[in-house]
């Protein structure tokens, strides 16, 4: 197994860092971005404060806890449940006083052998959620 990561490219939100921040560490919120998330790539999606559970095809049932706030820049967080452990990093940066750049980061461990068949999927994901998070209304 070797660690592998994967980023985001860099997203500028436009909204103050603390509310995207206050908005991306209660997944309560997560409410208000369900309709920009593809449907077709994440199904059965749940979650309450602290964890959210999505399935995603063909990778199978996926629980991410949050398990660390670092007001208002980074919100980390683990998978509980997933066929492929994993960590993920929501960063944030204050661009300006009514902008903000994000950046999402997962390290997961991967067999080298595997390595070839999920690093797109995986980097595609990624991609998508940072996109879906850009177009949430955070004031």
């Amino acid at each position: 197994m070797s660690l592998s990561t994967f980023e985001s490219t860099v997203k500028l939100i436009e909204a103050p860092q603390q509310s995207v921040y206050a908005m991306l560490s209660d997944l309560n919120n997560l409410e208000k971005a369900k309709d920009h998330l593809p449907g077709d790539k994440l199904t059965d999606l749940t979650f309450d404060r602290d964890s959210v559970s999505v399935s995603v095809p063909p990778i199978g049932s996926v629980l991410l806890r949050i398990v660390e706030r670092d007001e208002p820049k980074t919100i980390k967080f683990e998978t509980e449940q997933s066929p492929i452990p994993f960590n993920l990093w929501i960063q944030l940066v204050a661009a300006s006083e009514t902008t903000t750049k994000m950046k999402l980061t997962a390290k997961a461990e991967i067999n080298p052998f595997f390595r070839g068949l999920i690093a797109g999927p995986l980097q595609e994901g990624l991609e998508k959620i940072a996109d879906a998070l850009t177009m949430v209304q955070y004031e």
